[in-house]
């Protein structure tokens, strides 16, 4: 019952990992969705320390780091085991939907209906089951199939080639397209989980017919794209090769206007947690943001048109905080 992605790079890569084991297990099979947020943000906090922890020292005074939490790392510190881990592991059950949710697109209910109804355990059984197709969307079918490629990190250069890719097609379809890739890529990242890209143009009225040429283009045209999951005006979700010696990869490419595009821009850069503390900043000084706008809520509740937006900056400086650089925003 491994984690699906560990670290890469940092010394308490082990600990980090055995957190979000336990997290899974939380999500998965107690569905228990606050202490799965609890072990994330416990192992966001820890994944930001530049030295290994030897001793409970060493974790005093980290963020989300409760009672319960901290018996179990010194636990870890002490024994190099965590109980409860060891435990979960021994349910056979538990280990089962925790597997068929490593699936892209299995969730935990339907985690849930394969492992107690069809009576699969493992995924190698859902690959030969006789039902596998009946059993499965498109979605999960292409994440079955392309699972244990989408379990590896991206290394920054193959971001980088992908990128040089991406923007070379897309802009060469109309000069007025810009295209980035955000999140961890954008915020400076060794490795990154998948590739999410932004697409904006100066005029509204041209982006419906877009997205379905861009995706022609780098399926059809360069061979970039190998599967599509999903598409719609605004949203494409799908599967990507940067060549055939490379794994195949999970791509998505979002299409905004050019007034939402930078509210789009701060949101899928990230990261999680100055996403919730912006949107928290926002709500005390009588704003709504979101990935699309930010507007000001009059007494009433009522909210004002978005307001005018040409930059990260902007949004910033609304709401009176110091700017930060995306290498800056790993809360």
């Amino acid at each position: 019952m491994a984690t699906k992605r560990k670290v890469p790079d940092n010394p308490n890569s082990e600990l980090i990992d055995f957190l979000n084991e336990l997290g899974e297990y939380e999500k998965n099979v107690s569905r228990q969705i606050h202490k799965y947020n609890a072990y994330r943000k416990a192992a966001g906090s820890i994944a930001k320390v530049g030295h290994r922890i030897e001793t409970m020292k060493d974790i005093k005074g980290l963020e989300g780091i409760g009672k319960k939490i901290e018996a179990k790392i010194e636990q870890y510190l002490s024994t190099g085991k965590i109980k409860k881990l060891e435990t979960n592991r021994g349910d056979e059950t538990g280990a089962a939907i925790n597997q068929m949710t490593r699936v892209m697109g299995i969730g935990p209910a339907h985690a849930n209906k394969l492992v107690h109804q069809e009576k699969i355990k493992t995924i190698d059984e859902l690959r030969a089951h006789p039902k596998r197709d009946q059993l499965l969307t498109k979605t999960q079918q292409l994440g079955l199939k392309y699972l244990e490629e989408f379990e590896q990190k991206i290394p920054r250069d193959e971001m980088t080639q992908m990128e040089t890719i991406l923007v070379r097609e897309i802009t060469a379809i109309d000069d007025q397209l810009k295209a980035e890739i955000v999140g961890s890529y954008r915020r400076g990242a060794k490795a990154s989980s998948d590739i999410d890209v932004l697409v904006t143009h100066s005029s509204a009225t041209k982006l419906p017919s877009l997205l379905h040429k861009i995706v022609d283009i780098l399926t059809k045209k360069v061979q970039f794209v190998t599967d599509t999951i999903s598409i719609g005006d605004s949203k494409f979700m799908g599967v990507c090769q940067l060549d055939s010696s490379k794994l195949h990869r999970r791509i998505d490419i979002r299409v905004f206007p050019n007034e939402q595009y930078h509210c789009a821009l701060l949101y899928f850069t990230g990261n999680d947690q100055l996403n919730r503390h912006m949107r928290i900043v926002a709500q005390e000084q009588g704003y709504k943001l979101n990935e699309y706008s930010i507007q000001k809520v009059g007494t009433t509740g009522v909210l004002s048109k978005p307001l005018p937006v040409t930059s990260e900056q902007d949004i910033f400086d609304y709401l009176q905080m110091d700017y930060k650089e995306p290498n800056q925003r790993n809360m």
